[in-house]
């Protein structure tokens, strides 16, 4: 897709982080942007600071593990022309020993990440289809195609994500070709993922530090991570190139395909996993 202005953008968990860089990104392209975020302090802030650089941008509090949220927003789109471009991005993270993560955060991790991925596309791709045209983004992460301890929430929501937009290409492939999918797996960037309690639902809540100790050793590495805007250039190249895959880290000495590559021949071979990337 290549002639973007004037046309409408749409990103779920867009008021921070690499949904803010994308917002940006897309605007300084002449598109129109509407964000859907749960956090409505940082959702004002956000359509301020793109209002201030004359983008057109509309904003929207919305839960993506809401089904009925989501397609509110996608009305919200439909009201203003429809989507051209969605990019499916609101994600939280928190970790711990797979055995004592609570229930309730995995229940809270699968319902943002995977849910929020799913709700997306049922609201969305009908839309893009009836446009017969389109791009449909998806922002896993490494944990999606590598597996790390400490993190077994995340990486199950993440490799989700990654086999929905595959599937969802193929399908769009043999059904609606003029619409084109992407997915993003991005190693560290330095957003605020680490701090994902502050948006933990008050039916989810659990005592203690709600995996406060993983979240700092996760902040530390987060820090050194790459800027959110270099991760929106790529988005971007692969939304003009009509590209599927979107590994923004290839470029430091092939680390992170490296770690694709060796699960993969793990699994030819047959041998037992190694592991994949630091943990935390």
């Amino acid at each position: 897709m290549d002639d973007l202005s004037g046309r409408l953008a749409v990103i779920t968990g867009g008021a921070s982080g690499i949904g803010f860089a994308m917002a940006r990104r897309f605007a300084a392209e002449g598109m129109r942007v509407l964000i859907g975020d749960i956090e409505a302090g940082a959702l004002d802030v956000a359509v301020a600071d793109l209002a201030a650089t004359g983008a057109e941008v509309v904003g929207r509090v919305t839960d993506v593990g809401d089904g009925a949220s989501v397609q509110a927003l996608a009305d919200a789109a439909a009201e203003l022309g429809g989507a051209h471009l969605v990019c499916l991005n609101a994600g939280v993270g928190t970790g711990g020993l797979s055995w004592e993560v609570p229930v309730e955060t995995w229940e809270w991790v699968l319902r943002v990440n995977l849910w929020g991925v799913v709700h997306g596309v049922r609201s969305f791709v009908p839309q893009l289809i009836a446009r017969d045209a389109g791009h449909l983004v998806a922002t896993a992460s490494i944990a999606g195609l590598v597996a790390a301890p400490f993190m077994a929430p995340y990486s199950a929501s993440k490799h989700g994500v990654v086999a929905i937009a595959e599937t969802v290409h193929h399908e769009l492939a043999m059904s609606a070709p003029h619409v084109k999918v992407s997915v993003v797996c991005p190693g560290w960037v330095r957003t605020r993922i680490a701090e994902s309690e502050r948006n933990r639902p008050a039916d989810l809540a659990v005592e203690g530090d709600g995996g406060a100790g993983t979240a700092a050793v996760l902040q530390s590495l987060l820090d050194t991570g790459m800027d959110p805007g270099a991760v929106a250039d790529q988005v971007l190249a692969a939304v003009r190139e009509e590209r599927f895959w979107v590994l923004t880290h290839d470029d430091e000495a092939d680390f992170w395909v490296d770690a694709v590559q060796r699960r993969l021949r793990s699994i030819g071979e047959r041998t037992n996993p190694e592991l994949g990337f630091p943990p935390v």
